[in-house]
């Protein structure tokens, strides 16, 4: 599924990608590749595992393997730059950083001394990616490996060992595999109840849980799995929307229809009739904003913005450090 659990495509061997986007958001995924976010200017709202933070121009957001992101920024303007690679790029033997928080301030960046270092980072990869001279690939790898583990040496880490990052460990990764599940199960009755069993917990906590990693219910989430899966069958089986309906999961065309378009803005039949250029930029999600698009030869959804607030929220709702360590046990 593109938008939750993301399988990037290279356009090589060379596991690395790079871009940068204006005025988005980004639904929740995760990911096995690190990825490097630079706000190059304006505002950007994050959400990354337990942290929810807004990020500023100049600040850079480490995303690490396996983490829970997404990006609700519908209200501000912003200029992202992304860089995603495979954790082999830098090393055969990474590990997670277990960063204190996932935000890096710019003005943390200038105290570790790498903030010009961040910059040209982000614009070096991009022209080594697209003019791919001689030995760009080294020259890549080289500076990705410098800076990510410069950031490791100054960047605050948390306990390793200590119980609660076990516990959150092994809750991150039990999601992950249930998600992994749902793509694979979404014609089956998977309940609340089910979901929840399988993660050990109780029904409220489990829904608590799930809408802080991945920004909508639970429900909202199966849904929106079964009607990306519809969307595509709709276009390209040939099935009856009848058909269509029982094997993504609903139990009448009646639900299928209201579900449908609810999350799409058609019903079946309108979609099914789309040119298709127009039903292939059409991202099946509805959150804040009506204007959603697939990025252009990614897999990742974005979600264009309309114009950001009047009154934009202090550099003070960003606190990656003076706040306290919170527990699992406390924050879930």
């Amino acid at each position: 599924m593109k938008a939750f659990h993301e399988v990037r495509n290279y356009n090589s061997d060379f596991m690395v990608w790079q871009s940068a986007y204006e005025n988005i958001s980004f639904l929740a995924h995760w990911h096995q590749e690190l990825e490097l976010i630079y706000v190059r200017s304006g505002i950007a709202r994050f959400s990354i595992n337990d942290d929810e933070f807004t990020a500023h121009d100049g600040d850079l957001v480490f995303v690490d393997t396996g983490d829970f992101h997404y990006s609700d920024s519908y209200e501000y303007k912003n200029v992202l730059d992304f860089i995603v690679f495979d954790p082999s790029v830098i090393s055969p033997y990474y590990h997670h950083a277990h960063f204190a928080h996932p935000l890096v301030i710019a003005d943390r960046l200038e105290e570790y001394g790498i903030s010009g270092d961040t910059q040209q980072l982000f614009s070096c990869v991009e022209k080594e990616l697209r003019e791919q001279k001689p030995y760009y690939k080294e020259i890549v790898s080289g500076m990705l490996r410098e800076f990510v583990y410069r950031l490791r040496r100054s960047h605050p880490r948390c306990d390793e060992t200590s119980t609660a990052r076990s516990h959150r460990t092994e809750m991150l990764y039990d999601m992950q595999n249930l998600l992994t599940y749902i793509d694979e199960h979404y014609s089956e009755n998977i309940t609340l109840s089910f979901a929840a069993e399988r993660m050990n917990f109780s029904e409220s906590h489990f829904s608590k849980v799930f809408k802080k990693l991945v920004g909508i219910n639970f429900v909202t989430y199966i849904n929106a799995v079964r009607i990306e899966q519809a969307a595509a069958m709709l276009k390209t089986s040939g099935a009856k929307i009848t058909d269509i309906a029982m094997h993504c999961g609903f139990g009448n065309v009646r639900s299928f229809n209201r579900t449908f378009k609810e999350f799409t803005g058609y019903t079946p039949s309108q979609f099914l009739h789309l040119p298709d250029a127009e039903a292939q930029h059409f991202s099946y999600y509805r959150r804040k904003t009506n204007q959603k698009e697939y990025v252009q030869n990614d897999s990742l959804t974005v979600v264009p913005n309309p114009p950001r607030q009047e009154h934009p929220p202090n550099r003070t709702e960003s606190i990656p450090y003076e706040r306290s360590q919170k527990t699992i046990q406390g924050d879930f």
